[in-house]
């Protein structure tokens, strides 16, 4: 079977120009690929295109923005899913422009293809105390449950993301002062954060029950399941959603739904009202701007409300009645009555 251009020009892309040259992380080309499995299911189910057929002649602005719509209504995709599919699309039709020029005018025409606007969502945190009554639920009495007061305690102490956290490995944690953990964010960049001692403790008996201390280990993921191997961004959600379901019976003011994410977003708002610096909250979040970071000072009305409090100029009472003053009242009157 003669091998098409599109085929052809996608292989390439996501096999050799993603991972390569971009220097992309395996996640972000998984989350690319996924967007191409849709786009070929949706050629096959509206337009009678099997994968093996399709072309960069049929790969069209029209055909991208049906794709889009599909996504919305067939699919009940989110706003914020749809934007990620686009980005995805631009940047392969900006690849494919240099590797097959003559398709250039419409993939300038899928590059004007514009991302939807949405509501910015409240962005979503815990009190320090609710942190807290979640981490407790762990039982202390199984290894698991030490895993898990381990995972989330280092979860919340670092402020890292989800990902992060699945891609420790045991070498990463430094158990001696300072107290530190290295962690690979997006784009492969590392960073050492630093832990509390509590952190540091439970994570050094951790390691030592596990049997992560010998020669050759400093490799081994930090978190595993029970096959050993490392825990997964689903695991991990089902581990805190897990303790969040136990500690919202008595603490029902817990939201229902709880992301890992949301521990991050605590923890950021939590420095944040410590008075931490934003550039240091920055460093620590792994952000590439303070631009980003700046969204926790726009969500802290708590920290909103106490400032306009400590500015706030008190109004006595008894102010002097203006209206007793006949030479302001008679001025008043003129400067109204004149045309």
């Amino acid at each position: 079977m003669k091998t098409t251009d599109f085929a052809e020009c996608l292989s390439v892309y996501l096999t050799m120009y993603l991972p390569g040259e971009a220097g992309l992380s395996q996640n972000t080309i998984m989350s690319y690929r996924d967007t191409f499995k849709l786009i070929l299911s949706f050629s096959a189910e509206h337009h009678n295109l099997n994968p093996e057929k399709i072309t960069l002649n049929d790969f069209t602005a029209e055909f991208v923005s049906e794709f889009l719509t599909w996504l919305e209504h067939d699919r009940g995709c989110s706003v914020s899913t749809r934007n990620i599919r686009l980005s995805a699309i631009r940047a392969f039709a900006r690849y494919a422009s240099l590797r097959k020029p003559e398709y250039v005018f419409e993939h300038q025409k899928i590059l004007g293809l514009r991302f939807k606007k949405k509501p910015a969502p409240l962005l979503a945190h815990l009190s320090p105390e609710l942190v807290s009554a979640v981490i407790t639920q762990t039982n202390a009495r199984n290894s698991y449950g030490r895993r898990d007061r381990a995972l989330l305690s280092l979860m919340y102490d670092s402020g890292a993301r989800v990902q992060e956290i699945c891609d420790i490995q045991v070498s990463d944690v430094r158990t001696q002062k300072p107290y530190t953990v290295k962690l690979t964010g997006k784009g492969q960049k590392t960073r050492a954060v630093p832990i509390m001692e509590s952190t540091a403790l439970l994570l050094t008996e951790y390691i030592t029950e596990q049997g992560l201390t010998a020669n050759g280990r400093g490799d081994y993921p930090l978190f595993q399941n029970h096959q050993r191997h490392k825990l997964s961004r689903a695991g991990v959600a089902y581990i805190l959603k897990k303790y969040c379901d136990a500690a919202r019976i008595l603490n029902p003011e817990l939201p229902k739904h709880i992301s890992p994410h949301v521990l991050r977003h605590s923890k950021a708002m939590h420095l944040l009202q410590a008075g931490v610096n934003m550039i240091y909250i920055r460093d620590f979040l792994g952000h590439v701007h303070v631009e980003t970071t700046e969204v926790y000072a726009k969500a802290d009305t708590e920290m909103r409300r106490k400032s306009i409090e400590s500015a706030q100029i008190r109004i006595d009472a008894d102010l002097p009645q203006w209206t007793a003053d006949k030479s302001l009242m008679q001025m008043l009157i003129d400067l109204c009555g004149k045309e």
